[in-house]
């Protein structure tokens, strides 16, 4: 038997940087379009490295239009041993450390992270490692506490079979691969796909949070109140913001939901539904749809807002004119009065 540790985190970066476009082959039954229409991913850098005296390898990988991704690959000689969820937590602060020395953005808090342990060369069915159930369990959840056996049993009935011999288990945190051939990057490709699905929606989610409290709070000023010129061009600029932010939001959230339909059938649709599901997407996607509704409405009200502000103030230079043309007129008349008094 081998072992193998891939972790990974994906972040966004100020400029993408690209390199040659991997080509990973589809080993399991795929639609023919499903390699055109994943999102292309780029082989930015690879190189040799050492961790706790440990060797791995490195590769920084992009998908346009700014997602950087850092991966690290690392033999294990035994699986299930209490030292793996270390090794595992030093592999991503590592990953985590190479994103912000390439220019990841806000690595810390706006980022996605996941570790795959792939399984390989081994005999027969994946199922006789159930009996480190427990552990696979632990490792999936990053977990150092002995877990309750339902929270085991939970876990490890998220799996999906294509053969007799292969099986993937999936959490939240990180995966199972059992492959005898060890032909473990199509699935992985697909696991960064739903990471960077994952983080697009996160980030998609606290721009719009952002300018629905900018937003919002202009509607808050009741428009009987008289604004002053300096704030009439503040609102007509957050106005602005709000129709480039909600048309590339919009845009975001269509490519995501394009990237999605187009995964196809049969093996891989059924492992990208399962992945979801756990990765919890379908919220996301609902709460991103939720909040550029709500940002339309705001609009709305903002520009109604505005727009009545803006009569009511034209309303009063009117008004403010028209008195100062009066007053003008009774001037002159006062004034010609007393001339024609002095006259007299």
């Amino acid at each position: 038997m081998k072992a193998k540790l891939i972790s990974f985190v994906i972040s966004q970066t100020a400029k993408v940087k690209k390199g040659k476009v991997e080509q990973i082959p589809t080993v399991k039954s795929a639609p023919h379009y499903f390699e055109t229409t994943m999102p292309p991913q780029f082989l930015v850098k690879e190189s040799k490295i050492k961790i706790e005296g440990q060797e791995g390898e490195l590769a920084i990988k992009s998908y346009e239009p700014d997602l950087l991704v850092a991966e690290v690959t690392m033999n294990l000689e035994n699986t299930f041993s209490d030292d793996i969820i270390p090794l595992r937590e030093k592999v991503i602060d590592y990953c985590h450390d190479v994103l912000k020395k390439q220019g990841g953005k806000n690595v810390d808090e706006m980022s996605e992270e996941y570790s795959v342990f792939g399984i390989s060369d081994y005999e027969g069915e994946p199922e006789q490692f159930f009996k480190h159930q427990s552990t696979i369990a632990s490792l999936l959840k990053s977990e150092k506490i002995p877990l309750d056996d339902k929270e085991i049993e939970y876990t490890m009935s998220s799996q999906l079979k294509y053969a007799k011999d292969d099986l993937v288990i999936v959490d939240w945190d990180g995966a199972f691969i059992f492959d005898q051939q060890g032909e473990f990057d199509p699935t992985i490709e697909l696991f960064q796909l739903a990471n960077l699905q994952l983080l697009r929606y996160r980030i998609l989610d606290r721009e719009l949070d952002e300018r629905l409290h900018r937003v919002a709070s202009l509607i808050e000023q009741s428009p009987d109140k008289t604004r002053s010129l300096f704030q009439a061009k503040e609102v007509n600029q957050a106005l602005k913001e709000t129709i480039l932010v909600r048309s590339g939001s919009i845009y975001e959230f269509q490519s995501l939901e394009r990237d999605i339909k187009l995964i196809g059938d049969w093996y891989w649709a059924r492992l990208y539904e399962l992945i979801s599901k756990k990765f919890k997407i379908d919220d996301w996607r609902k709460s991103v749809k939720e909040k550029l509704d709500a940002l339309e409405e705001v609009y709305t009200i903002a520009s109604q807002n505005f727009t009545v502000s803006w009569e009511r103030r034209s309303h009063i230079i009117e008004m403010v004119g028209w008195y100062g043309l009066l007053i003008g007129w009774w001037s002159l008349m006062i004034l010609e009065t007393l001339r024609y008094l002095k006259g007299d």
